[in-house]
């Protein structure tokens, strides 16, 4: 952690030495884990039903929000009140049939549709290419030697090594390689069939529907794969023995869907600054999470309800200074958005429909996941944050935060994932991003990844409230600093 002299605005808004605390020590000291506890157990609880997108428990966790902003005087963030409303389009399934060599196949006992291909269509091929579990990296190239460009491609379901246990990231992950390489269409082997259940009818949210034509994406069960092998198998494993290549099946697949438009809100509160009314600092994190599957609820309570009760807590305590006579300079917007985990959709919806000019935005800072340790962390894992993005835009930002940092809270501010080039792509996966790519600064704040993230297990008591205390308290003081300095910070890096 480098130390740097303080600038005079932060020695005159935060040292203001031993005798007398200054006004942002002041009301800084009422941020609590308490508190924070108390806000988070209400948004990640049961009743908010894991704030899917688009869902009831959406909307519930919107409704609280705005009722918190009311009740602590902040203004309607829009025209039309609190809530920024956009639209959000699911298709629905009203009929499939998929025939091999003109023998129709059985909708939930030989074939599923992904949720990804609900869209009305018909296809035909003459050739599947089998490229085993679709994987493609420095140990195993199951694509050695096949074109699969314009062709349907046949994979199996997870890994050599964990004998085809279903795994969403890797089937997600070999679905968009097989797109990549050019497959007109997708079928996945799966063990789970015949379905218990019937399948569901609805497919994916989106706000936009992809350019081209889509790519049909199936899972069959060991039968049907057996059948455009031309191999008999007793088991899943036997099927990784079928020689990888190019299968003459007859296919057919016709697909009817109905197109539902549904609605989701970004919350935004304001309070409305003083002599600098004009410009603009936003504290944003994102209040949606994975919602609920049959009766297992994401919870969701590091992500990002930590990063929503920050946003929450911080607009507290501004809206105490302010009613105590100690009101910014510029205006504090306080935004929760939807849709982060579909795609970054609000904050993408909003920077796209500004509700205040982003040239007049001064900084976004964004907390998603703030409330855990990071098991691999190498430091003080109870005094550290990650922090993503405080150089790539202007030259005052980085020296902000160092200074505010070392004369407050004494993190260490770890920049290990600030490279754009970074492998996990933090810097690309959440909101702040869809502010810098329209040059306004940002800094991230996160607390990195946990075997409990983008599980059921990610709950509140799982928490650690008094390393979030630091953390929120960390973000306040920044946002007073730029909120109070004489100057807009100066964008003065370009977007790389």
């Amino acid at each position: 952690m480098r130390k740097l002299f303080l600038p005079v605005a932060a020695l005159l808004c935060i040292t203001a030495g031993a005798q007398q605390k200054s006004p942002a020590v002041k009301f800084a000291d009422a941020i609590s884990a308490k508190d924070l506890k108390a806000k988070l157990s209400i948004i990640a609880s049961a009743q908010m039903e894991g704030r899917e997108t688009a869902t009831p428990g959406q909307k519930k966790a919107a409704t609280f929000i705005e009722g918190f902003f009311k009740g602590i005087g902040l203004q309607p963030g829009t025209p039309n009140g609190y809530q920024l409303a956009f639209p959000v389009y699911r298709d629905s399934l009203a009929g499939a049939t998929f025939m091999l060599n003109n023998t129709p196949l059985v909708l939930d006992k030989d074939f599923t549709l992904s949720p990804t291909s609900f869209v009305t269509g018909s296809w035909a091929a003459n050739e599947i290419v089998f490229a085993s579990y679709g994987i493609s990296d420095s140990t195993a190239t199951n694509y050695s030697g096949l074109d699969v460009k314009d062709k349907w491609v046949l994979l199996l379901e997870g890994s050599a090594n964990d004998g085809g246990k279903p795994n969403f990231r890797a089937a997600r992950t070999k679905i968009v390689l097989a797109k990549t390489k050019g497959a007109k269409g997708i079928i996945i082997v799966s063990k789970d069939f015949p379905k218990a259940k019937p399948s569901a009818v609805l497919g994916n949210m989106y706000v936009a529907k992809q350019p081209g034509s889509p790519v049909p994406v199936l899972y069959v069960s060991q039968a049907t794969a057996s059948t455009i092998l031309g191999k008999q198998v007793k088991g899943f494993d036997e099927l990784n023995t079928a020689v990888r290549g190019v299968y003459n099946v007859a296919l057919s697949l016709s697909v009817n869907s109905n197109n539902i438009t549904l609605e989701s809100t970004d919350v935004i509160g304001v309070l409305p600054g003083t002599d600098k009314k004009d410009e603009y600092v936003l504290v944003t994190g994102h209040y949606d999470h994975l919602g609920k599957k049959d009766s297992v609820i994401w919870y969701g309570a590091d992500d990002d309800g930590s990063g929503t009760t920050s946003v929450l807590e911080i607009a507290q305590t501004f809206a105490k200074a302010k009613a105590k006579g100690f009101g910014p300079r510029r205006t504090m917007v306080f935004m929760t958005v939807s849709g982060e985990e579909e795609g970054l959709w609000g904050s993408d919806y909003y920077t796209s429909h500004p509700v205040y000019p982003l040239e007049k935005t001064s900084v976004d800072l964004n907390t998603d996941m703030v409330g855990r340790i990071d098991p691999d962390y190498k430091g003080d894992s109870l005094n550290y944050i990650y922090t993503i993005g405080e150089d790539k835009l202007s030259t005052d930002l980085l020296k902000i935060s160092d200074s505010i940092n070392n004369s407050t809270m004494h993190l260490e501010l770890d920049r290990r994932f600030n490279d754009p080039k970074d492998p996990n792509r933090f810097y690309y996966r959440s909101d702040h991003y869809n502010f810098a790519k329209h040059g306004v600064p940002i800094i991230f704040y996160f607390n990195g990844v946990h075997k409990d993230y983008h599980q059921p297990t990610d709950t509140v008591d799982k928490i650690n409230f008094p390393l979030m205390e630091k953390r929120v308290k960390l973000v306040f003081y920044t946002a007073w600093e730029i909120a109070n300095r004489d100057n807009m910070l100066v964008r003065d890096i370009p977007l790389k």
